[in-house]
């Protein structure tokens, strides 16, 4: 029986490569969204060294925004724009009220400011929008619909046109982030400010300007995050469960990362969508909701920082 659990998949693997081959596809898209949200995360600890608690919470109140301006009578391309100043409100409101006092205070402290920021964050959203899940302005927003047959392998695949423009968007995203961290006067100053705030301040650095400019950038991934899952499903504030899935994102990936990111993304996504459809039904229907979870745990017992993060050296 043992044996079998392990070698049936493997075989349907190979007598259906055209059904491995739609799982892959679709654990690819979740991966590459997985990545974008965990993004968000990468943002604020690279900023702060801090795990921003309220990114998943981000993503929903930027999707709201969106929704909650067009069903108020708002054109979809200028509740866009009004949305990115909402954003921009927001994060300067969280430097100018909450982490502008915690300057220089310990990690921890500045880590339970996000619970705050989480709550806050829900209690706006709900007296603004109430708590009825809303649908995503697709079609107003030009993002496609409909799917693309591919015949190949001996089978058709089939490729969510929504879930092709999702990929794209996330990759440019990516993209643009990873060089704006590595090419920028401000990227460069992020990781100065992340490795110690007193010796950033030293230098002349504005760690205010620096913060508003980071939470900002956390608000942009989060509005692209919140527009790509709220298309796939409706927008609520039970969207906020699937940031956790950063996570283990992050442990794979590494904490300080971009690249981390989108590999620790990548991993979960494909393995948890292959997982769920050929192990599933021999151990138990769930994979998916539990296997990322098992993966981090496994890096951070052999390797804690991730494939990407800083080695972790203790001096005595």
């Amino acid at each position: 029986m043992l044996y079998n659990v392990f070698v049936d998949p493997f075989v349907q693997m190979a007598d259906m490569p055209d059904l491995l081959v739609q799982v892959l596809w679709e654990g690819t898209v979740a991966g590459v969204l997985y990545a974008l949200i965990a993004l968000g995360f990468v943002l604020i600890f690279k900023a702060s060294g801090v795990f921003n608690f309220a990114q998943g919470i981000m993503v929903v109140f930027a999707a709201l925004t969106l929704v909650g301006l067009h069903e108020n009578g708002v054109p979809a391309l200028l509740a866009l724009v009004l949305t990115v100043g909402v954003m921009y409100a927001l994060a300067w409101s969280i430097e100018r009220v909450v982490l502008r006092p915690l300057v220089n205070q310990p990690d921890i402290i500045l880590f339970m400011a996000t619970f705050g920021i989480t709550y806050l964050i829900i209690g706006l959203g709900e007296f603004i929008f109430g708590g009825r899940p809303k649908a995503m302005i697709t079609s107003e927003l030009f993002l496609p619909r409909g799917a693309i047959d591919v015949q190949m392998l001996g089978g058709r695949v089939t490729f969510q046109k929504l879930d092709i423009a999702a990929a794209v968007i996330a990759g440019l995203m990516v993209a643009a982030l990873a060089v704006f961290f590595q090419r920028t006067r401000i990227g460069r100053a992020l990781r100065a400010v992340a490795d110690s705030h007193k010796a950033a301040l030293s230098v002349g650095i504005s760690l205010n300007q620096i913060w508003v400019v980071v939470w900002f950038t956390a608000g942009l991934v989060a509005l692209v995050t919140g527009i790509m899952w709220g298309a796939r499903s409706d927008v609520s504030f039970g969207l906020q469960i699937i940031a956790l899935k950063a996570l283990p994102v992050l442990i794979l990936g590494g904490f300080t990362s971009v690249p981390g990111a989108i590999v620790g993304g990548l991993i979960i996504g494909v393995g948890e969508k292959v997982g769920e459809f050929y192990w599933g039904p021999l151990v138990g229907s769930g994979i998916e909701s539990w296997l990322a979870y098992l993966i981090a745990l496994a890096f951070l017992l052999f390797r804690p920082q991730g494939l990407f993060g800083d080695k972790i050296i203790e001096r005595i």
